[in-house]
């Protein structure tokens, strides 16, 4: 069987249709001494049955977390995700659907986009939700360029505490838009406020924040606003959805755009991806707020419907006022957070970030009573923790995994000054048993 399209004919007659006369003509421009001027190294073809033997070998070199006990969070946790989740966004009218929002053709995705917005809002006490980005990271890089068109202002402050991925992609959208990205350092664990205070000034357009921290530390986000908006600059809270279930959300302690992660509300770690960012803000930013906005309306006959009401992608305006490039894959994915919220509800949210919490503090005051290790900071913690290690972390990971268990992540690749810190995350997966384990494993390395 070929599986390329076209014959020799139709190459030959589209070639001489924009008149040049080989294909290479097409790749003249291109220098000759950085050209591959040979075949490229493939193996020869395969069978079907040879092709799924070797794809089944390379897939068996992964470690995946059905095999493992994962301790390991900084960003991608390992939460329980209910069979109802996959259930529903497994359906081929979802599943298949690409631009899923044409109002004629998809009432039932477009719904589910409005009710994602829905219960996004009510989880981060925002006014309005756009219907999803692709991931944490540029929901923060969203967030600030939004506050920058708002207020005006070219200057973000971002604090060092916020995930290190978060702040390069950040710095990578500014680069261009001529934002100038500051940080502000961190004392015991948590964002140094006195700092804060001495860096954002009148032409500050946003302060970036997240909670709980990367070093899992929950931040004074009441206190840090505050010294925002005494400046005129917006706040921009980066927050764990799950710890919404006990922590204040965002819309409570005075946050102008909340955003964050939602890989956590019922979509697997999928080997880093793809991932689901989440934007919610207050409705006198909407206007400047990326992606787009589904609405509940009534037809001519007075039925309920749904339709696109606000979106400000390329698709639909002159290229060059776009503010974002959102795609068509993160809906499924804001489905998937949809039925996950649904199904636990306001109490089974609340219930996960509990065990998360209790099992956490179990895991913490085990480790930190080991010899030789001990607590990063004193701050406090919802799932995720940094403690100092006696031997460095990365030989702490390596022992752990001998016992099959994945450890926390070592913090000197993002903090130099930290190389003797690691965090790890315990999620409600995390039984008793396995945190025993890993209090187990870990004893005697000092």
């Amino acid at each position: 069987m070929n599986y390329v399209p076209h014959t020799d004919r139709d190459r030959s007659e589209m070639l001489a249709q924009i008149g040049v006369s080989s294909v290479d003509d097409l790749f003249s421009d291109i220098p000759r001494e950085v050209r591959l001027e040979r075949d490229l190294r493939l193996p020869e073809a395969m069978s079907e049955y040879e092709i799924a033997r070797h794809m089944a070998a390379l897939a068996a070199k992964n470690t995946t977390t059905d095999e493992v006990v994962s301790f390991l969070g900084a960003g991608s946790y390992d939460h329980f995700v209910p069979s109802v989740v996959r259930h529903i966004v497994s359906r081929s009218e979802f599943y298949t659907a690409y631009t899923p929002y044409q109002a004629e053709m998809s009432q039932g995705m477009l719904q589910a986009i409005f009710e994602y917005q829905t219960l996004m809002c009510q989880l981060t006490a925002m006014d309005v939700s756009n219907a999803s980005l692709y991931d944490g990271a540029t929901a923060v890089a969203e967030a600030a360029t939004m506050a920058c068109r708002h207020t005006r202002r070219q200057q973000v402050v971002a604090s060092v505490a916020v995930h290190p991925e978060y702040r390069a992609t950040l710095k990578t959208y500014a680069r261009n838009l001529g934002i100038d990205v500051t940080e502000c350092g961190m004392r015991d664990g948590s964002t140094d406020l006195g700092e804060l205070e001495r860096l954002v000034s009148s032409r500050t357009a946003c302060v970036v924040f997240q909670n709980p921290n990367f070093l899992g530390s929950v931040e004074a986000m009441a206190a840090a606003a505050e010294i925002a908006h005494k400046q005129g600059a917006l706040f921009v809270a980066c927050v764990d959805p799950i710890s919404l279930g006990i922590l204040a959300p965002p819309g409570e302690y005075g946050a102008d755009i909340a955003v964050g992660e939602g890989q956590g509300l019922g979509n697997p770690m999928s080997f880093g991806g793809p991932y689901l960012g989440f934007l919610a803000c207050r409705q006198e930013f909407i206007r400047n707020m990326p992606g787009r906005v589904a609405g509940e309306t009534r037809d001519a006959q007075g039925r309920r419907g749904y339709i696109l009401t606000l979106q400000a992608r390329e698709q639909h305006i002159r290229r060059e006022r776009a503010t974002s490039n959102i795609c068509s894959n993160e809906a499924l994915l804001a489905l998937a957070t949809a039925v996950y919220l649904s199904w636990l509800g306001r109490d089974g949210i609340r219930e996960v970030a509990d065990l998360c919490l209790q099992k956490a503090h179990y895991a913490f005051d085990r480790i930190t009573a080991l010899p030789g290790f001990a607590p990063a900071s004193s701050a406090p913690f919802f799932k995720e923790f940094a403690v100092r290690t006696p031997v460095p972390p990365e030989e702490v990971n390596a022992a752990l995994l001998r016992s099959r268990i994945l450890g926390g992540l070592p913090l000197s690749r993002y903090y130099p000054d930290l190389g003797d810190v690691m965090t790890i995350a315990v999620t409600e997966k995390r039984t008793k048993d396995e945190i025993d384990s890993l209090c187990s494993a870990l004893e005697g390395l000092a």
